[in-house]
């Protein structure tokens, strides 16, 4: 029984189930993150075969990563900053357009300890996800402060989620 040694088995068999129907699917999957640090991209790859169907992880946690390597348009950084719906939507059109993957997620947000505000206090996180041709879905979510790791896998569990939703 294959088993993650990094992440708990609910999660891990989740992921599992997901890669296995992208195989059956024949749907290549790419990822931009950034408060997640590579997150996702790591529990997907943890899961054997997913070199199947997962082409790319992209973190872009500064700025210029996210316009130089996703072409998030530096106007909207300065005009809305990082944790934005603009940005997480961008960056999964990002990750569509400079690869071949068919279903996209990205996500940006604070996970603290530091870093919040009164506009966007720590755990504000938003998440976008796509496939190719059709709409970009994004959601805003408002996680708290459990502390950073949690911030961390609570994005990382919805983004699957979502990425499950458009598969």
């Amino acid at each position: 029984m294959d088993r993650s040694v990094v992440f708990e088995p609910a999660l891990y068999d989740r992921a599992k189930a997901f890669i296995a129907a992208c195989t059956e699917a024949k749907v290549r999957v790419g990822v931009a993150e950034s408060c997640t640090g590579g997150l996702l991209a790591a529990l997907l790859t943890e899961v054997p075969g997913a070199a199947e169907v997962f082409d790319l992880g992209v973190v872009s946690y500064a700025y210029s990563a996210k316009e130089q390597i996703l072409g998030v348009p530096h106007s909207v950084l300065e005009q809305v900053g990082a944790v934005s719906e603009p940005v997480a939507r961008a960056m999964v059109e990002g990750i569509l357009s400079h690869s071949s993957v068919d279903l996209a997620a990205g996500i940006t947000g604070i996970a603290g300890p530091s870093g919040g505000g009164e506009e966007k206090p720590i755990g504000t996180v938003w998440i976008a996800a796509g496939r190719r041709g059709k709409s970009i879905t994004t959601r805003k979510f408002q996680f708290g402060n459990p502390g950073r790791s949690q911030v961390r896998l609570k994005s990382v569990t919805s983004a699957l989620e979502m990425l499950e939703q458009l598969l």
